[in-house]
């Protein structure tokens, strides 16, 4: 699994002009997944994701979760994180997990995330996405197994 976790003001995605996920004051998660991820890999990350201390306090400093502050998340499905550059220009994506394995650990994700977050809206899995976001910082991570996950 790999996360793009972004620190958003607001961020919105939309298919074919129509907003299929809007959030404010959160996380934009542009996910990854492999055929390794299961169930219980998506629910580590959700959890991770909720209890990062990266939002200011009243003093400015990073110190609050999105659980404090009731953050609100927006997950996009990106199988392009798994590119592999290494040969040639043209960019592999064999470590990318199947559509048919990643698109329910992406649904699940979702799910689970539902329990942590105040808010959480999608993309459309396998969809032509555009996204659109205000990066409050800007403020980005990178979560992938063996940092942070």
């Amino acid at each position: 699994m790999k996360i793009v976790l972004q620190r958003v003001s607001k961020a919105s995605v939309s298919v074919e002009d129509k907003i299929t996920g809007k959030i404010e004051n959160g996380y934009l998660a542009l996910l990854g997944i492999s055929d390794n991820d299961d169930k219980e890999k998506a629910e580590k990350a959700v959890d991770k994701i909720s209890k990062l201390r990266i939002f200011p306090d009243s003093n400015g400093k990073t110190n609050l979760s999105s659980i404090e502050i009731d953050g609100e998340l927006l997950v996009v499905s990106q199988f392009t994180l798994y590119a592999d550059c290494k040969k040639g220009n043209r960019p592999s994506f064999i470590n990318a997990g199947s559509p048919s394995h990643a698109e329910k650990i992406y649904n699940y994700f979702i799910e689970y995330a539902k329990q942590k977050f105040k808010k959480v809206e999608s993309g459309i899995f396998g969809a032509d996405m555009k996204v659109e976001l205000i990066n409050d910082g800007p403020f980005t991570l990178i979560l992938e197994d063996g940092n942070g996950l």
